[in-house]
């Protein structure tokens, strides 16, 4: 069987995609509780996303919305690694409340979720280095993302990650705002 350019292309992209959600699954998590859950979205699902992109940058007039989707757009597949903001019952205070209970009633998510959620997206970007696939984080995707509710409801925050195999950097030229 003979596979061009395209396929072959596309197919590793996906393939890194779910090496980079082994990769978000498996990074340290603080007290050993894993909050971390992980999308890969192509086709329709992927304009799905856009969609709710281009939405967010017309109704709030963040530009940068729209030219993310356009990213997306031009991408194989986009992770996506979001984590819940349960506290993990330390009263570290690094939130800046007073204890994990005071953190839970102001609606701030736990900084260790934070931190966690921080290291499994280095490390998923780490993975798409590692096999020459372009990407770039994007929170735009992953506020997109919560907006469409393809989350548990502990997830509070996410990020994508836009992946392509082209001849160009698709993320190298992105206009300022």
């Amino acid at each position: 069987m003979k596979y061009d350019r395209n396929e072959t292309e596309r197919n590793a992209a996906m393939r890194a995609a779910e090496l980079m959600a082994v990769a978000a699954r498996t990074a340290p998590k603080a007290c050993g509780i894993d909050a971390i859950e992980t999308l890969v979205l192509d086709g329709e699902d992927k304009d799905k996303l856009t969609a709710a992109m281009r939405e967010i940058g017309g109704e709030t007039d963040r530009a940068f919305f729209t030219r993310d989707a356009g990213n997306v757009d031009a991408c194989h597949c986009i992770i996506l690694i979001a984590a819940g903001v349960a506290p993990r019952a330390l009263n570290c205070a690094l939130c800046g409340a007073v204890s994990c209970k005071e953190a839970v009633k102001a609606g701030i998510p736990c900084a260790m979720a934070v931190h966690d959620l921080g290291i499994a997206v280095g490390s998923a970007a780490a993975t798409a280095m590692d096999f020459r696939v372009d990407n770039r984080v994007l929170f735009t995707a992953g506020m997109a993302a919560l907006k469409m509710k393809l989350f548990s409801d502990n997830v509070k925050i996410c990020f994508g990650i836009g992946l392509a195999t082209t001849g160009k950097n698709i993320f190298f030229d992105r206009r300022p705002l």
